[in-house]
């Protein structure tokens, strides 16, 4: 019985240690490699990071790990989340532990955070959410974190009207995608320059989620440690990490 009982302790441990863990991997799509990374919120402690407590811009993910150190804490995931003016300020609506740094932009304009519908990656106890800007409007959501970008690059099931097939601009692109439920999170990077039709076309048949959201392109970087994987560049505005306890 004695043994019977630390098997099954060993096991419980085991399931606890599993429990909560981001899971990172690299996946093929229509001949295209991205890497993949799959969060549960009612599990995971998903967060947005813009600036320390002096006011200071993270910028660089080490920087918010380094910061968590104090609270006992590491990245297990990390990717910019949103774009960014050149001081790094959020271009659209932007919420950090229940703070609103910016409010919500509903106006169509030049780029692709112009490019409507946009939308809203949203995170709440328990789930989180992409929702459309218009919607997002309607339902004022009660949102922890909150970050906007655009375009959709899914809405409904259904791609952003104006992806073309055979469009031409391609960038190596970032994007996260929520399942209706709100318990499935997952955020994507492409290992390759790619086109939008196809990185909606990811989150629509490959990972069939319903909602998904544009991050940015050509700045996309990803922190997956578990993969051996910290993407270096210039300074980041936005980012969306999760955090677990320091290893």
């Amino acid at each position: 019985m004695r043994g019977a009982a630390g098997a099954l302790v060993v096991c419980l441990t085991l399931m606890a240690t599993s429990a909560g863990a981001v899971e990172c991997r690299t996946d093929t799509f229509l001949g295209e490699i991205y890497t993949i990374c799959e969060a549960d919120p009612r599990d995971d402690d998903i967060r947005l990071f813009l600036e320390d407590d002096s006011g200071e811009i993270y910028g660089q993910f080490y920087a918010i790990d380094a910061a968590l150190v104090s609270q006992g804490l590491e990245l297990a995931f990390a990717m910019n989340a949103g774009m960014y003016h050149d001081d790094r300020a959020p271009v659209g609506h932007y919420v950090e532990d229940g703070q609103e740094k910016m409010r919500i932009i509903t106006s169509a304009g030049p780029g692709n955070f112009g490019l409507l519908p946009n939308g809203v990656f949203c995170v709440r106890p328990g789930r989180a959410d992409v929702i459309e800007t218009s919607r997002f409007l309607a339902d004022d959501p009660p949102c922890r974190d909150a970050t906007q970008s655009g375009p959709m690059l899914v809405i409904d099931g259904a791609l952003h009207p104006r992806f073309l097939k055979d469009g031409t601009s391609k960038y190596i692109r970032n994007g996260v995608g929520t399942s209706a439920d709100g318990e499935r999170v997952i955020f994507a990077i492409s290992g390759a320059p790619v086109n939008f039709h196809t990185f909606g076309l990811l989150f629509r048949d490959h990972l069939q989620l319903p909602q998904a959201l544009y991050f940015d392109g050509r700045i996309s970087r990803l922190y997956a440690p578990d993969l051996g994987r910290s993407d270096l560049g210039f300074r980041l505005g936005p980012i969306v990490g999760i955090t677990r306890p320091a290893r």
